[in-house]
């Protein structure tokens, strides 16, 4: 990739295009407030941008995007910077394009059970906003009170509901795509079914920017589910919790949330979070389990179905939360996990999946792995799709170790993934740190195959480079 430096004379034409108050360099900046461009939640890690642009429309992008195709600019589009893979982190400086401006709702359309929106839309802010109406958009990451739709639909993020309602890109229907080039598309049309030609819609969500900057989505809705019963679950065996999850779909119930959460991972958020949370010495690992539907009834008797399941196994006193208090209490505890981690102990997160009936394989095989080579992680994930986040702690390991000699066990514990029928992300994304192990995952036909792509709509590959393959 032959980039070219930034040039005075593009920041002016920056500046004609979004105005000086949205350009923002290191030397017109807060130095930690720029710093924060450079950076995601991604172990630590930063890279400086050259500039960055805070463009209000998708005019704006287009035009700056043209420019920096012509000049031979890197672009690396940033929402939220709550990401997990690194995807926005401009490791080849250039431009930062943050989307924080494009943050309006355009339209919530009641009769067709539709939304417009903008990429830098807080998840939980929309959310709240369609179930005012009695509407429902269930993709929920961890995240979900700070991180943007864009970021969602780079990653086609998941969450807990994942498991009975699907990721961010069960719910787009269209999106609105600055090119790399800059030109402005449209990628489908606002119906439920469309087989008019290939699909760039899908091939867009997840391709984590580096085919082109979204500046708005048509969101498909649901009604919102009325009624919920949570339940948490403590299992005296890490493994029995993992084979209750595909016992419990077995049984005909489909959860709304069916989470994993080994012992320390329950532990350290409970206490980072101030929850207190009974946890007797044998207990190893929780499911938070929640059932939600219209009526009331049926979710009853869908509790019962799950009861008879838990009988076969090893479990203490079932906690059934009886008010909406203790819920949001469950689900905080559970949604803060990564962030107690993060502030007990320096940590690389692997994004791991597998099909569910594998999972008590995968968490076997994860802590074998850790034995051998002399780590400790923290495991616990969205167990109802079969994605486990797997928290390797630094401990005492060096910097050697930490930076090179975990590469070993990582690559393991992918292969263990892909031997099992799963693979190397189920929600995270590939961006920097992961694409050193893409092959694991995908043979060469495959990431050649994305990369003939990549180059149809990014011919000079300015769009968030360094990032995949």
């Amino acid at each position: 990739m032959n980039f070219q430096p930034l040039t005075p004379e593009l920041v002016a034409a920056f500046e004609q295009i979004v105005g000086e108050a949205y350009v923002l360099t290191a030397q017109r900046v807060e130095a930690d407030a720029y710093a924060d461009y450079g950076r995601d939640h991604t172990e630590d890690l930063h890279f400086a941008p050259d500039v960055v642009l805070r463009p209000g429309n998708a005019e704006e992008i287009s035009k700056i995007v043209r420019l920096c195709h012509e000049h031979h600019v890197p672009v690396t589009a940033r929402g939220a910077g709550t990401g997990l893979s690194g995807g926005a982190l401009p490791v080849h400086h250039g431009v930062v394009l943050s989307t924080d401006r494009l943050n309006r709702i355009v339209e919530i359309d009641e009769r067709n059970l539709q939304a417009t929106v903008e990429p830098g839309v807080v998840n939980e802010t929309f959310q709240n906003a369609v179930k005012e109406v009695g509407l429902f958009y269930p993709p929920d990451p961890a995240s979900k009170g700070s991180c943007f739709l864009g970021g969602n639909l780079a990653h086609s993020s998941g969450g807990p509901k994942a498991v009975k309602y699907g990721t961010t890109r069960d719910y787009v229907l269209n999106l609105q795509v600055v090119l790399p080039t800059g030109e402005i598309i449209w990628t489908a049309a606002n119906t439920l079914k469309n087989s008019t030609g290939y699909n760039l819609t899908q091939l867009m969500v997840g391709s984590e920017g580096t085919l082109g900057i979204i500046t708005k989505v048509v969101f498909r809705l649901l009604p919102f589910p009325q009624h919920n019963i949570l339940m948490l679950v403590p299992f005296r065996r890490e493994e029995q919790a993992a084979e209750a999850v595909s016992a419990v779909f077995r049984a005909g119930v489909i959860p709304s949330g069916m989470e994993f959460m080994e012992r320390e991972a329950i532990a350290w958020s409970s206490d980072y979070l101030k929850i207190p949370l009974s946890l007797p010495e044998d207990i190893r690992a929780h499911l938070l389990i929640e059932l939600d539907g219209q009526d009331m009834d049926q979710l009853y008797k869908e509790a019962e179905q799950v009861y008879g399941v838990l009988e076969n196994y090893d479990v203490d006193e079932i906690l059934l939360a009886d008010n909406a208090t203790q819920k949001e209490e469950l689900w905080k505890i559970r949604r803060n996990i990564g962030n107690s981690v993060r502030y007990n102990s320096v940590y690389k997160e692997e994004d791991t999946v597998v099909p569910r009936a594998e999972l008590p394989t995968l968490l076997k095989g994860v802590k074998e792995i850790g034995q051998r080579y002399g780590f400790k992680s923290v495991c616990y994930g969205h167990a109802g799709d079969g994605n486990l986040h797997v928290n390797i702690i630094r401990g005492d390991f060096d910097d050697e170790m930490w930076n090179e000699g975990l590469r070993q066990p990582i690559t393991e514990i992918f292969e263990l993934c892909v031997k099992l029928g799963g693979t190397i992300s189920g929600e995270h994304g590939i961006g920097l740190v992961q694409k050193g192990y893409i092959g694991i995952a995908l043979p060469d036909i495959n990431l050649n195959l994305m990369r003939g792509i990549k180059k149809v709509f990014d011919p000079h590959g300015i769009m968030n480079p360094g990032k995949i393959f």
